[in-house]
Formats: C-alpha cells, sequence, structure tokens
C-alpha cells in the first residue's frame, strides 16, 4: 500500500498581533520611555540619544506639518499621503524618515544618483506631497517644484514643539496604515512602486527580534543600506525600535569594502546584512590584505540577502570563519514581501558539503509558502513548482493598482490573514522540508541586490534614438562572471556607436541597470522567428574567453581579400586591434571593418597607433581615425624604415576642415556649453564628487573667469566647415592667472590642481611673464563622433602650439587627468612628463580624501613642451 505524497505547501509559525497593531513611530515612543537616555545614532562623530532622536523628529514634523498644510497638499489617487525624501545617509535623515511618520504620512526614498528620468516617472506616478532633499537639483527634479531642503525645514523647527503631533493634528486623524513605498523594477518595463504598511513592517521585525535576538553586548548594528533598497527598512529599525544604536555608515565608505571592515571591526559590530557580491569582497579583503586574522571574529551572523547565495562562497566563508561560532544566513524574498519571506541558517560547511546550492529554507512567522503548477495546484514535494505567499508579510500592492495579476486570491485556505497569494516569478522545489531556488520564471536578474527585469532596460534600449531593434540579456545570471548586455540594430541613417547608445542610457537607466551595449548588423533569429538568446550569449562568451581578451584566431581575424605585399601590415594591424579592443570587439576583424564600429573610441585610437609605431609602423592620427576601413588604415600605415619623417609630417599636416577664433563675447553661450557637457558628463576628477557638482557650477565658473580670459586674448573657440562651434580651448599666461573665488564643490577640483601644479610653476618651469603658456582648459561639443573628437583635439592642440610660438613663450605647461589627453600627450605630442600623481592618494586641506574612491590607475600628469 503506498503512500500520499507530501504537497509543497509550508506554513511559518503563528504569532497574534495586538489589535489594533502599533505603528512603528509609537513603538519608537514607548522605547523612549523606557530608555530614553540610550544612544540611539551616531554618525561621524555626532551621536544623538533616543530622546532627542524622538524630540527632533517631533519638532521637524510639526514644521513638516505646517508647510504641507500651507500648501494645501492633499493625498495622492491612492489615498496615501507621501513625502519623498532624497537625502544622503545621515543622522538627519532618520530624523525626516521619523517626522515623515509622525504626520501620519509614508515615506518615499529616492536616491540622489538616480536618472532624471527614473526620479520624473516615480514622482509622476507617485505623486508625493513634496520632496524633501539635501539640495533642490533642478536637473534630478525637473518639473516638479514642490521641493524643501533640511536645512530649511529644520530652522523652521528649531523653536517648535519637542512633544509628539496630536492624532487629531496628523493627516487622516493619524489613522494611517502606509509606512513607505519602495519603487522596484517593473515586468513591464516600467519601474513601479510597493506600498508597504507599518503592520507589514512590524511583522517582519518581530520575527527578527524573535529568531535573531539582540545579545547582551551587541550595542552597535549598522544602518549602511541604500534607503531605496527593502534590506533598509529592517537593518535601521530593527535595532533602533529595540534601543539599540545604530552607526549610519556614509555612503563612500559603503562602497569601499577594506573601509568597511574596519569600521565594524572598531565598533564591534556582531551582525550583518549584505549581499552575496560584497560578502565576497569583505572576504577577498580578509584574505589577501589584511594580515590580522582574528578581524571580525565578532562579527557572529552574516545574512545574505538580495541575490542567490553561490555554495562556493558559503565554503569560502567557513574556511575563513572556522572557529564554529559564526552563522552564514541565507534570506529569500522581494519588496513585495517585505524583503525575505524565507530564510535559512548555516552553522558549518559540513552541512552543505553535499548541496549545489544553499537552501532558502523556511518562512517566516505568520507567512505560508505554495509551491503551484500552471493551474495553482500545489506540486508534490521534490518537483519544482512556482513560489507563492501569503500572510502578513504581502504588502499592500503596487502604487495606483498596477499589475493586479502578482497579487491574487488564495483558493487554498479559509484564513482570512492568508487570503491573498503574491506570485514572486520563482521557482522552488521543496526537499527534505526545505526550500531550494530554482530561478525565475521571467526576465528578472539580481545586480548588486536589486531587482532588474530586463524587459524594463530593453524598453530604455529601445527607446534610445536610432536604434532600430534590441535584445537585453544576462550572462550568467547569479554567478560571478554576471554581465547585463544589448545587442542592438541601428537606423541605417543613424551610424550609431555603442559607446554612444551606453553614452544615451546614463539618463535613463541607475548605474546597476546598465548593459555593455554590442551593434551589429542584424539579430540571430530562431527557425520559429523568435530572437536567438543563445546565439547571442555565446558569441560574447567566445569573445571573452581565457583572460577576458578576444580570441585571436582565424575565426575572429579575417585576412580574406588582403593583398600578399600587406599581408605582414594587415597581421600586425588586426592582431594590435584585437589586443586593444579586447572583449569589448563588437564584430570580425576584416578587411572592410571600421576600427569605431568595432567598438573603439577616441582613447583607443590613440592607443592603436602608438602601439603600431612601438611595432615599426607609423600613422598619423588624422589619418587614422579618418579612415573608412581597416585597408584604408593599411594603405595610410608606413613602416619606419621606409620614411622616418612619416609621422611628423602626417601629424602636422594641416586641416583645413576647422578655424580658430580668438575669445569673443559672442562666443559665450557655445564655450560654456562645451565645458559644462565635456567636464560634468565626462571629467575624471568631478565624477568622484558628485552628487555635489552641478553642471550650473560651471557656468559659474566660466563667468568668473570670462573677463580676464578675453582680456588676456590666449584663449579660442574651434569652428567647423559649417561655421558650428566645436571645441574651446581655455589658456593663460602660467604667471598671470587670474584669482579666482570658486563656491562650489568644484574649489576641490581646483585645490588639488593647485597641489599638483605650484611647486612646479614655481621652481621648475621658466619665472615671469610671456615664457609660459597654461594650456588650462580643452572642451569639445558632446556631439562629436569618436572620430572627430581626436581630430579638433588635434586641432586645438596645434593652434595652442602656434599661438605659443607667435607670441614668444618658451613653452606650454598643462596637467591632464583624462587617458585620452594624457596619451595623445605623451606619445604624440612629445610632451615631457613633470609629475604622474595617484590622485586617490589626495589629502585635501581640511583632512579628506575626495578622490579615495577613484582606482590606483588614475593618474594625473603634469606635462611641459618646450618650444
Amino acid at each position: 500500500m503506498g503512500s500520499i505524497p507530501a504537497l509543497s505547501i509550508l506554513r511559518g509559525e503563528v504569532y497574534p498581533f495586538s489589535s489594533p497593531p502599533l505603528l512603528l513611530h509609537r513603538l519608537l515612543e514607548q522605547t523612549v520611555g523606557l530608555s530614553g537616555q540610550k544612544e540611539a545614532l551616531t554618525f561621524h562623530s555626532k551621536t544623538l540619544s533616543l530622546k532627542t532622536l524622538d524630540a527632533a523628529a517631533s519638532r521637524l514634523a510639526r514644521a513638516l506639518l505646517q508647510h504641507v498644510h500651507s500648501a494645501h497638499r492633499q493625498a495622492n489617487q491612492d489615498g496615501d499621503f507621501l513625502v519623498a525624501v532624497c537625502m544622503d545617509p545621515s543622522d538627519q535623515l532618520v530624523v525626516t524618515l521619523l517626522a515623515v511618520w509622525k504626520i501620519g504620512a509614508a515615506y518615499l526614498p529616492l536616491d540622489p544618483s538616480f536618472p532624471p528620468a527614473r526620479v520624473s516617472h516615480i514622482l509622476s506616478e507617485a505623486e508625493p506631497m513634496l520632496v524633501i532633499a539635501d539640495k533642490d537639483d533642478e536637473e534630478l527634479f525637473g518639473s516638479f517644484r514642490n521641493i524643501v531642503q533640511y536645512e530649511q525645514l529644520h530652522q523652521q523647527a528649531a523653536n517648535l514643539s519637542p512633544e509628539p503631533v496630536p492624532e487629531s493634528q496628523m493627516l487622516s486623524g493619524g489613522n494611517t496604515s502606509l509606512a513607505l513605498v519602495l519603487y522596484t523594477s517593473g515586468s513591464t518595463g516600467i519601474p513601479k512602486g510597493v506600498r508597504l504598511p507599518h503592520q507589514v513592517v512590524l511583522n517582519r521585525l518581530q520575527w527578527q527580534w524573535r529568531e535573531f535576538p539582540y545579545g547582551p553586548e551587541e550595542h552597535t548594528c549598522v544602518f549602511k543600506t541604500a534607503l531605496t533598497f527593502v534590506d533598509s527598512v529592517a537593518e535601521l529599525w530593527g535595532p533602533l525600535l529595540q534601543g539599540r544604536k545604530v552607526l549610519v555608515v556614509p555612503r563612500d565608505v559603503t562602497k569601499d569594502p577594506e573601509r568597511l571592515l574596519h569600521v565594524l571591526e572598531e565598533q564591534k559590530v556582531q551582525r550583518l546584512v549584505l549581499v552575496p557580491s560584497l560578502l565576497r569582497s569583505l572576504l577577498l579583503v580578509l584574505r589577501f590584505e589584511t594580515p590580522d586574522k582574528g578581524l571580525l571574529s565578532h562579527l557572529k551572523t552574516w545574512v545574505c540577502s538580495g541575490e542567490p547565495l553561490p555554495t562556493q562562497l558559503a565554503h569560502d566563508f567557513f574556511a575563513h570563519f572556522n572557529s564554529g561560532d559564526h552563522v552564514l544566513c541565507n534570506f529569500y524574498g522581494s519588496t513585495e514581501v517585505m524583503g525575505d519571506v524565507t530564510y535559512h541558517v548555516v552553522r558549518s560547511a559540513a552541512e552543505i558539503k553535499d548541496n549545489d546550492k544553499v537552501p532558502i529554507g523556511r518562512p517566516l512567522h505568520n507567512t505560508a509558502i505554495y509551491l503551484l503548477d500552471e493551474n495553482q495546484h500545489p506540486v508534490v514535494s521534490g518537483e519544482v513548482g512556482e513560489l507563492y505567499v501569503s500572510g502578513l508579510n504581502l504588502t499592500q500592492g503596487y502604487v495606483r493598482g498596477r499589475d493586479p495579476e502578482r497579487f491574487v486570491p488564495n483558493p487554498l485556505t479559509v484564513d482570512p490573514e492568508h487570503s491573498r497569494l503574491y506570485r514572486t516569478g520563482d521557482f522552488a522545489r521543496l526537499v527534505k522540508g526545505s526550500l531550494m531556488y530554482e530561478g525565475r520564471t521571467d526576465s528578472q536578474v539580481k545586480v548588486r541586490g536589486h531587482r532588474v527585469d530586463l524587459s524594463e532596460v530593453e524598453q530604455a534600449v529601445a527607446a534610445v534614438p536610432g536604434v532600430e531593434k534590441s535584445v537585453v540579456l544576462c550572462y550568467k545570471p547569479g554567478e560571478i562572471e554576471q554581465v547585463l548586455l544589448a545587442y542592438v540594430t541601428t537606423h541605417p541613417s543613424a551610424c550609431l556607436t555603442s559607446q554612444q547608445v551606453e553614452t544615451a542610457l546614463h539618463n535613463s537607466l541607475t548605474t546597476y541597470m546598465q548593459p555593455q551595449v554590442f551593434v551589429i548588423d542584424s539579430i540571430p533569429l530562431l527557425v520559429n522567428g523568435k530572437t536567438d538568446r543563445q546565439a547571442l550569449l555565446r558569441t560574447y562568451e567566445e569573445q571573452n574567453t581565457g583572460s577576458g581578451g578576444l580570441r585571436t584566431d582565424s575565426l575572429e581575424l579575417d585576412y580574406t581579400g588582403i593583398a600578399d605585399n600587406q599581408l605582414a601590415k594587415a597581421h600586425t594591424l588586426f592582431e594590435t586591434v584585437a589586443s586593444v579592443l579586447g572583449g569589448s570587439i563588437r564584430s570580425k576583424v576584416c578587411q572592410r571593418a571600421n576600427f569605431y564600429e568595432l567598438g573603439g573610441n577616441s582613447l583607443n585610437s590613440v592607443l592603436t597607433v602608438t602601439k603600431l609605431r612601438q611595432q615599426g609602423y607609423v600613422i598619423g592620427i588624422t589619418d587614422f581615425i579618418s579612415s573608412k576601413d581597416l585597408q584604408d588604415v593599411m594603405d595610410r600605415m608606413h613602416s619606419t624604415d621606409d620614411d622616418k619623417d612619416t609621422t611628423a609630417a602626417t601629424d602636422k599636416q594641416e586641416n583645413t576642415r576647422y578655424t580658430a577664433h580668438m575669445l569673443q563675447d559672442e562666443h559665450k553661450d557655445a564655450a560654456n556649453h562645451m565645458i559644462t557637457e565635456s567636464f560634468y558628463e565626462k571629467a575624471d576628477l568631478e565624477q568622484w564628487l558628485k552628487p555635489d557638482v552641478h553642471r550650473r557650477d560651471y557656468k559659474d565658473l566660466t563667468d568668473k573667469i570670462w573677463e580676464p580670459l578675453i582680456q588676456k586674448n590666449l584663449s579660442f573657440l574651434v569652428k567647423d566647415a559649417l561655421g558650428e562651434p566645436v571645441g574651446v580651448a581655455l589658456n593663460f599666461d602660467a604667471h598671470d592667472e587670474p584669482t579666482v573665488d570658486i563656491a562650489s564643490k568644484l574649489a576641490i577640483v581646483f585645490d588639488f590642481l593647485e597641489f599638483l601644479e605650484g611647486p612646479i610653476r614655481e621652481k621648475q618651469l621658466p619665472q615671469g611673464r610671456g615664457k609660459v603658456l597654461h594650456s588650462f582648459m580643452m572642451a569639445t561639443d558632446p556631439s562629436l563622433s569618436h572620430q572627430q573628437n581626436v581630430e579638433v583635439m588635434q586641432f586645438m592642440e596645434a593652434e595652442v602650439l602656434s599661438m605659443a610660438q607667435s607670441k614668444g613663450f618658451a613653452g606650454i605647461f598643462t596637467t591632464n587627468t583624462n587617458p585620452l589627453t594624457q596619451q595623445l600627450g605623451t606619445d604624440v605630442y612629445d610632451y615631457k612628463v613633470l609629475s604622474d600623481y595617484q590622485v586617490n592618494l589626495y589629502i585635501a586641506p581640511d583632512g579628506s580624501k575626495p578622490f579615495q574612491e577613484a582606482p590606483d590607475s588614475q593618474r594625473a600628469i603634469c606635462s611641459w613642451r618646450q618650444i
């Protein structure tokens, strides 16, 4: 007689809620009443007690409420009172979030690094009453103008009562259920907002407090996760509502595993929530860069969430932490179920030695898991089914009721607390009472802990002007080598390059969603007419085998059609192009391939010319970038044995396509536009200061130096054959430069440049006016192609040299932080390097390291060209 097969249904333990359940800020107020003098928040050197934190939030709430009433702000279409918050991590951020709750509203996080297009969509759909921000950024917030800066609210709150706002004065009379709204990637290609009630958050927190209680010596916890990510909710409010101190970790520390490690060690943190990719980084630092094997020994509880946890990573964890008193937890969930809905605890490597993956475990309290087939019937234990969730961890759904098919009635129970099912879109199996994750049913992947729907990325790629068709794929999802890829075809008239598409995507996709783009002739299809995605993935894999470079065998380097007397030259050229472009190469290297269509850019073109010269072949930069294909390049290449003067003759040939015009007032708008776009979008130093650097900062700078530039008559604008401005070169006499008071964060850049240039100017260069021409800034129009960009840069360099000669200067002094201009300077224009400085070592006058996130390879090179 056979046994009845077990069905794949798991139920968590049941813990009843008080009726009505407490709102989160009320729970904090209760904690204040019991232990108000306890430390609550630490940020940098500032620490707030629970009582001080609560009082500051109450004052701010009163000021916020005054602003809402004066502006006559109302609930949105869902009936929710939302306040968007766009602030960097700090104690002020936490005070603001509490204040939002204390007026009866819910907070909606916006990351200052979000693209303006994403912020615009969120604001227009969610309809918050206002945005509280560190600063009013017109570029980021666009037409949404109800922006209140935190400092303004803080000043208004200074003299207000520290007592909580009475419920009768709160929005909706205090009868609110919504705590926050988080936007996540949408399956329709459009981000959607998840509505999280106080009760859902509290159910998740109470489970955590029961299963993973704070120890008697666990005094400090860390808040390091981006506020827009659901893990931030439990990471911040879990310890705070239990009266434990929370250390707010600055964003720059979170991004640096080594610095984060030392913060965790210094504060004796005992638990940490992180994505597996960050765990991998920390283990690497511990293993290879930190000789002290005892570091982080006190950090007993490590919780991985947001991404699949590879088994090998778990083994690596226990290989390092082998004392037996560290645990590694694997949490599974999504924003729609308050971040986590199942969990599994691993206490030793032996527990997973026979597993090919780490289990995602069992459900949390007051939740249930169902593995269902396509007819919504439970599958038998051991079979793969789609994972559905019911219970108190389910959120209220999406803003404006979007995607109602994700939240469906539960036909498998009559329990009212389990009356709805959330369809996760994930597959799983039940093995020996524990759930095993088996992948997605749709196009969603996890990138650095964030859910990314490939359809959203694909929609953004397709929206780029000039793109005809696009396919977005994920190579090796969930693995170390995971990469987002976008293969596109373009309209014949567009002439788009891969880099141009990638640049356009910066305006619509957050950093973690941006794919590597490949422009191809056609999208491969299966016999049924659907896209052959596997063929595209195979193409990428074949191009990135070995050490990551391109394979240089006959399949990739095609010498068909090459004349016998040019074969040696072709081998040198093709292999050089392949080695320079590496894995970014877009198609076969052959006689009729265009360097830029293959994936080349401005820097790669200079590097290729330099490498060819090292191998005995010379070609001018202008000749190289104007060649229509590699055959044309070969026709213009010369052996150094044949013509020793080819390089000089080619590089110094007259370029009649451009003309220089000494700077006049009528040029100001064009010059300002080129300087702003070149330096804001592409500057190598300013990128580490964002979001504190703005486009308007460059206009302010240009305004302040404009009159001296005109008076000195050393600067010029470049126009093309049609009379359109395409470049600008700003120059000064190095010993007669104006003093400029810079109020913006650009002052950090100029302090750094003075730190480098000052000693050289005073000790190594000729002294006195009229001796040293300082090539101060060069910028090109952002619409130029890679070829045109190098052409214009080369033209401006020749003009600067000509002007320096005509005015009797002894030489030209310049500092380059851009790899392209550095390459041009040293390998093409014969500048002598006076200083080569690693920018992340710079210590500012205030003791900070503003460029510390820069890689060691980023340099600032001060150079001198004697005339």
